[in-house]
């Protein structure tokens, strides 16, 4: 890795580290600002070192230092995600607004997969705020056009709500929350309505694919009863046409 992607890396963990403090804090309605990072568990302010990341988490074991209750492996996991994404995005674009845009996208994704995992919402400050900022860069995205990205906000928003309707006017309850609709008007904001048809598909096999092996590692039945949020799925799908492109054009090729 060469000095300049190394150091991306390193802004990209603490970037994560920021991250964290989205994901725990704005669902619980606390400032993302004040006060400075905290144990979850007993409270206690947390002193610089123990707040690097990557390495404070493996130098205290994965455990407070005062009360000892287990740290999340969410931390870790989402630094180095935003880590390694960072990396990407800047050896494939450059120091550019081209590499900024993506890797906004997927911030957004990252912080609304993991807070939909835990507490079943998605925030409308990362949804709402995520769409209007696509919208507002879409003039430099190397995706799509500003007309493109108005169309893929509609379309997102547009599709999820009468497959929504469609779903509950069959089942009798309801299988796609109003989170999911915004979720997939940001991601056609940024990446317009052409790519929503293989987001959509490959958050399917995503979640059919997690579904399944979470079932059999916990030896269970899989039931039509049981919910699962679809919102870290649509971000597994919108993440995946990030990282390869030619997977749309793969799975729906076109037709001349």
């Amino acid at each position: 890795m060469t000095p300049f992607l190394l150091l991306a890396f390193l802004v990209g963990l603490c970037v994560g580290s920021f991250l964290n403090v989205v994901i725990y804090r704005l669902p619980r309605g606390l400032s993302i600002v004040a006060p400075r990072s905290f144990c979850p568990g007993c409270g206690r302010p947390l002193r610089w070192f123990e707040n690097i990341p990557l390495l404070s988490f493996l130098w205290l074991r994965g455990r407070c230092r005062t009360c000892r209750k287990p740290i999340s492996w969410r931390y870790p996991l989402v630094e180095g995600l935003c880590g390694v994404m960072a990396v990407y995005f800047l050896k494939n674009y450059g120091i550019s607004i081209q590499a900024a845009i993506p890797y906004l996208l997927t911030l957004l994704l990252i912080a609304a997969s993991f807070i939909d995992l835990e507490h079943g919402i998605i925030p409308d400050q990362i949804t709402l705020g995520g769409l209007l900022a696509g919208l507002g860069l879409s003039p430099f995205s190397p995706f799509l056009s500003p007309r493109e990205a108005l169309v893929g906000a509609f379309c997102g928003a547009g599709a999820f709500y009468l497959l929504g309707a469609y779903y509950f006017w069959i089942r009798g309850r309801e299988g796609l929350g109003e989170g999911d609709y915004k979720l997939l008007a940001m991601i056609g904001g940024f990446l317009g309505p052409l790519n929503l048809i293989p987001i959509v598909f490959l958050a399917s096999v995503w979640g059919l694919f997690i579904t399944l092996l979470v079932a059999l590692v916990r030896r269970e039945r899989l039931s039509g009863g049981k919910s699962l949020p679809f919102g870290p799925f649509l971000s597994l799908g919108a993440i995946t046409l990030l990282i390869y492109p030619k997977v749309a054009t793969f799975l729906f090729p076109p037709i001349y």
